[in-house]
């Protein structure tokens, strides 16, 4: 009974009342904080780095007051000049505040290297194979007097031998040699 007296009292009704002003005013408050500290209406559109160079990169985002960062380079990509920016995020067209960070992806200055596996006395088809799925491309045919037809005895790029565990850039056409199955 003296709780419900209480909840009906002069004194609670003064102190919700107290309450709900404050409440209030704290959100009036904290909202126009916010909106001075956080640059609520102030937008900059993500322009387009694509296929730019590192100084040109960072002029154009000086320009803005944005910053940028560089993750590692993927694959390399023909199409795009080297060292150039081939992806970026926030996307282009995207809006963000000053001082925000866009991240670059980088354009490699060539292909990656590749290890030759073993290839010596391989049948032609499974070399072929072998070589195209890590991304070689293959070139001239030629045969040698070897008693094993289509048998694989050696591996050229360029004129020069390779041998297993040289290391060639990705897309390099490598010649094959192999044996004309004829008796001598």
């Amino acid at each position: 009974m003296n709780f419900i007296r209480y909840l009906l009292s002069k004194q609670f009704r003064n102190q919700l009342l107290l309450l709900f002003f404050l409440s209030v005013f704290a959100y009036i408050g904290l909202s126009m904080w916010l909106k001075f500290t956080t640059n609520h209406e102030q937008k900059i559109q993500v322009p387009d780095l694509t296929k730019l160079q590192i100084e040109q990169v960072e002029m154009v985002l000086s320009e803005l007051d944005l910053h940028f960062e560089i993750i590692n380079s993927t694959n390399y990509n023909p199409s795009f000049p080297k060292r150039s920016v081939i992806n970026q995020s926030p996307e282009i067209g995207s809006f963000v505040k000053e001082k925000r960070k866009i991240y670059l992806t980088l354009n490699p200055s060539k292909y990656a290297d590749i290890s030759i596996q073993e290839f010596y006395g391989k049948p032609k088809n499974e070399v072929i194979a072998q070589l195209r799925s890590v991304g070689f491309e293959i070139g001239e045919f030629s045969f040698v007097p070897d008693l094993g037809k289509n048998v694989v005895r050696k591996l050229t790029c360029k004129g020069k031998d390779l041998k297993k565990g040289s290391r060639l850039p990705k897309r390099s056409v490598i010649d094959i040699v192999l044996g004309d199955g004829k008796k001598r």
